[in-house]
């Protein structure tokens, strides 16, 4: 069943106060420290997220049939990246706890109606989202990011549980056809996941595919094995967003190294 947008408006408020909880105590120096997300410091995962929600909130008339979508071209948007670009470690940091805070905020303050009426096109995704749409992108940036933040503190971190929930579906209907890089060999595998349950079978070809298991009659025996893997849906969460090491690949896991090695390339990250 779908969930309406004010229950996904409340799991990005959770996602946010999570966030809120790990970098506000932050020191300066850890400010300027790595995060997980590559060659970006802690500092500029927040800016990336700040400088997302300023846009998100500029976007916003726009996906209510406000404004003409024209108003937040890139001829737009650049000035607002350049100007977080030049902000202080500190200054990214407290600015983009602030903007992140404000956008849950101005979400929050849209009534039902408002709500419903949302749609905003996304050329080159091919996609035009409603405003649950809306919500599970900036959703699936901000809690991945916070984990980004999470883990250099917490190598036992995990993506936020009610986060994972909503998000886990994302894999097989946006992020596998979409940024999975398929390898030179075929590669088959039946991926089952826990908390949330799900069942898919991944091919690759030229492409990456995934989809429901068919079960195992449908399988064409001319094909490659079908490897099998078990994992939580928070690792398989982050294995398809290039953030499931071996180092921060839980126990749960279950697949032979060289098929986890597989769709860790398959699954760069982004």
């Amino acid at each position: 069943m779908e969930l309406s947008p004010r229950e996904w408006i409340a799991v990005l408020r959770h996602s946010h106060e999570r966030l809120l909880g790990l970098a506000g105590p932050l020191s300066a120096e850890q400010i300027s420290g790595p995060s997980y997300c590559r060659d970006w410091t802690i500092a500029q995962v927040l800016s990336h997220l700040g400088s997302g929600a300023e846009i998100a909130m500029m976007r916003l008339p726009a996906a209510l049939g406000q404004a003409d979508l024209a108003s937040v071209g890139t001829d737009v948007l650049q000035p607002v990246w350049d100007r977080w670009n030049a902000m202080t470690p500190d200054s990214q940091a407290a600015a983009g706890l602030v903007a992140d805070a404000q956008y849950v905020s101005s979400l929050d303050q849209l009534s039902d109606e408002e709500l419903a009426s949302i749609s905003f096109p996304f050329p080159f995704l091919g996609l035009t989202l409603d405003a649950v749409g809306l919500i599970r992108m900036r959703l699936g940036d901000h809690a991945l990011h916070t984990w980004d933040v999470a883990v250099m503190l917490d190598p036992a971190a995990v993506v936020a549980p009610d986060a994972v929930e909503l998000l886990v579906d994302m894999v097989s209907g946006f992020l596998a056809p979409r940024t999975g890089k398929a390898p030179a060999e075929p590669f088959r595998a039946r991926i089952r996941t826990t908390e949330p349950a799900r069942d898919y079978l991944l091919v690759t070809s030229d492409v990456v595919r995934l989809a429901d298991w068919p079960g195992a009659d449908a399988i064409d025996q001319e094909g490659p094995q079908v490897a099998d893997v078990t994992m939580p849906a928070e690792a398989w969460l982050r294995l398809a967003t290039g953030r499931l090491d071996a180092d921060h690949t839980p126990a749960s896991v279950v697949a032979k190294p060289a098929d986890l090695d597989v769709l860790r390339a398959i699954f760069p990250g982004f």
